[in-house]
Order: structure tokens, then C-alpha cells, then sequence
């Protein structure tokens, strides 16, 4: 049998979502291949198990330590050549569990985004710093999608080597796959006018993706705007009570975990985004692919795809009114729309899959080549 890697998250949607080519090309390799990840229970192609641990998204869970404990038991029976772990949470406790053993297995860590900037308030952000710095001896490569992260991590040593790399890659194939009668087929299905103008923000619901600052966006826009929220997660009802609360809710859709998102994308007129923080986000990714103009607060992560007023259109986080304002002139320039799509689009391409995972997987396989040389 091959070497052992064990990718871990915090939930199995994650990899799944994302990390799929990648278990395929270690499979290819000749490695075996090992997912451990909370959340819940899904199939996971290519790969030979996949270990349940109860992650729970709070730091503070005990649930958490129990996790921990759970993934070094593996790690000492399954003896992992590589561990690659995702997730703020799921890559502290992973680190975690290597402490005591006797022969530690190489680690990457992809951040997805660290959970703090500049704008996070200084002991919320000096903790999650000092979480991260407490465990960068046992970080042998550090992967960073947006600029922002990848200067803190170097400049913090939050890992034995740090690189900057264009995300994990997006498949955009599937969105040249689209029926050319999808719009009108889509808008028909949900009840939306042809002349309405849509706006969609796919994204789980939870205070860091903030859908209630798109909600409240909508107070401020006229009535042939519409919105869809893609997606499922803990705060979907809060926001579908927020949309009822303020009249909103013939015109604000709720349409769950979708499969078909190109369609979707299709459908609509322009996407939106109320994130607090972000790695490299595909929501954006695919609708600048997908020919849509973006509006999306200004943040790591969107800073990164976007250039004001050439690729897309930022507002202050949280700033519902500003929020409105920057779509009002997409509703009112069908010009400024085809101007910030086109630009957006030429910007893409460096996001596919079929570019990113050779430079990924060049990162993955030095960092095992070394991994075998020490045990050579």
C-alpha cells in the first residue's frame, strides 16, 4: 500500500465543494486516501474512508478537544505521510492533535480566510493571531488565496513556508453547459417577472456571509428588484424573518442548497455579496465567469477579484444603503453592467481549475517529496 493522506475540515460539504480533484489526483498518485470532517454525512468519491468527528463551529465546544483527541488516535494507528487541513477551526484542532507523537507527519494548512483583518476588533483578532502563531511549528506550508492573508502569514511566521496561491481552482466548464432557454425557463418556475431585475447572493447562511445587510439593501431598492438567496445554514429562517418582518418576502427567494447554480446564475442580472471576510470566494469567481457584474462588500477576498468601478462594485461592510446605491447604478446602466462583466470576465481565467490544481499540486508534492526524503 501507498502513503497515507488524511485531508481534514470542519464540515465533509467542504471538501466535497472543493476539494474533490484533489482527492482524485492523490488517488491517482498511488496514495491512499483518508477525509476527516464534521457536519453532516455525505459520500465522498476517491477515497478510502472517511472518519466522523463531532466539530462544532464554536472554538470554545468541548466537542472540539473531543475531536482532536479522536484525529491523534488516527494519526498514531493510520501513521499519515501528509495532513492537509482546511478550515480556521478544523486546521487548529487538527494541529492540535499532533502534539506527543513520536514521529509528526508533514502538514499543510490551506487557509480558506483567516477569521481576522485590520477591522476585527484587537482581542478577538490577538487571540485568533495567537492561535494560529501557537501552532505554526507544526505547519510545515501555509497556502493563502488572497493578499491580505498571505502578508500576515509571512510577516507573522505562521508557518515553516508560506505561498500564495490563485485559490483552489473553479471548474467552469459546467457553466458553458447552460440551455440558452434557462433564463426564461428559471424565471417562469419561481414566479419572477421577465422585466424584474435579480439579484443572487449564493453563499451558506451565517453571520460572516451577513445576507440580513443584502435584506435590508432591498428596503432601499424599487420593486422590480429581486433577490435570491441560495443556499442553506443556521441563520436561513432568521433572514426569512427578517424579509417577512419588512415586506420583502414576495420578492426575496429562499430556494434552499441548489445543484444547478449555472441556471441560476443564467437568471439573474447581476450578483451580490455581504461577506465580512473571504478567501478567494467562488460565488464571485463563478458570476464574473458566468458574465453577471458584481456588487460585494469590500473585504479581503473581494478586494482581491475586484477592481472598483472596473471589474465590480464595492460598498463599506454592513453599509445597507451604500449597498443600494452601488446596485442602483447596475439597474440604471445596462452600459456600466456589460463594462464591469467584460472586465471581470478577462480576469477569470486565471481561476480554473485546469491552471490552479498543477500549481497546488506542486505544493502538495514538494512537501511530500520531503516528507519521504526525511524518512529515507
Amino acid at each position: 500500500m501507498g502513503r497515507k493522506v488524511l485531508f481534514t475540515a470542519s464540515t465533509c460539504s467542504h471538501i466535497v465543494n472543493f476539494h474533490l480533484p484533489y482527492l482524485r489526483k492523490f488517488r491517482e498518485e498511488g496514495w491512499t486516501v483518508h477525509v476527516a470532517c464534521g457536519g453532516s454525512p455525505m459520500p465522498v468519491p476517491d477515497v478510502e474512508r472517511v472518519i466522523d468527528l463531532p466539530f462544532e463551529k464554536s472554538m470554545w465546544s468541548p466537542k472540539n478537544l473531543k475531536a482532536s483527541i479522536l484525529l491523534s488516535d488516527e494519526m498514531r494507528r493510520e501513521n499519515y505521510a501528509l495532513i492537509i487541513t482546511h478550515t480556521s477551526l478544523a486546521a487548529f484542532f487538527t494541529r492540535l492533535a499532533l502534539w506527543g507523537l513520536e514521529e509528526r507527519p508533514k502538514v499543510a494548512n490551506m487557509v480558506h480566510g483567516y477569521l481576522f483583518d485590520d477591522e476585527t476588533p484587537w482581542l478577538k483578532r490577538d487571540l485568533l493571531l495567537a492561535a494560529e502563531r501557537w501552532m505554526a511549528p507544526d505547519t510545515d506550508l501555509v497556502l493563502t488565496m488572497n493578499q491580505w492573508d498571505y502578508e500576515t502569514a509571512r510577516k507573522c511566521h505562521l508557518g515553516h513556508k508560506v505561498v500564495h496561491i490563485p485559490g483552489v481552482g473553479v471548474d467552469f466548464s459546467r457553466f458553458d453547459r447552460v440551455p440558452p432557454d434557462s433564463r426564461e425557463n428559471m424565471r417562469k418556475k419561481w414566479g419572477i417577472p421577465e422585466n424584474a431585475f435579480v439579484l443572487i447572493y449564493a453563499a451558506e447562511f451565517s453571520a460572516r456571509k451577513s445576507q440580513s445587510v443584502i435584506i435590508r439593501a432591498m428596503e432601499h431598492l424599487p420593486q422590480k428588484v429581486w433577490l435570491v438567496l441560495a443556499g442553506e445554514g443556521a441563520l436561513r429562517e432568521e433572514c426569512r424573518e427578517l424579509s417577512q418582518k419588512l415586506g420583502l418576502e414576495y420578492r426575496v427567494l429562499f430556494p434552499g442548497q441548489v445543484r444547478d447554480i449555472p441556471a441560476w446564475y443564467a437568471m439573474a442580472d447581476a450578483a451580490v455579496s455581504a461577506s465580512r471576510s473571504e478567501g478567494l470566494p467562488f460565488n464571485i469567481m463563478e458570476a464574473m465567469y458566468a458574465g453577471l457584474p458584481v456588487v460585494a462588500s469590500d473585504v479581503k477576498g473581494h478586494s482581491d477579484l475586484i477592481e472598483d468601478g472596473v471589474t465590480g462594485l464595492v460598498y463599506p461592510y454592513g453599509d445597507a444603503e451604500v449597498c443600494a446605491r452601488q446596485v442602483m447604478r447596475l439597474v440604471g446602466s445596462e452600459q456600466l453592467r456589460r463594462e464591469l462583466a467584460r472586465n471581470a470576465g478577462e480576469t477569470e481565467e486565471r481561476y480554473g481549475l485546469e491552471r490552479v490544481l498543477p500549481v497546488v499540486w506542486a505544493q502538495y508534492a514538494a512537501l511530500a517529496e520531503r516528507e519521504a526524503a526525511v524518512k529515507r
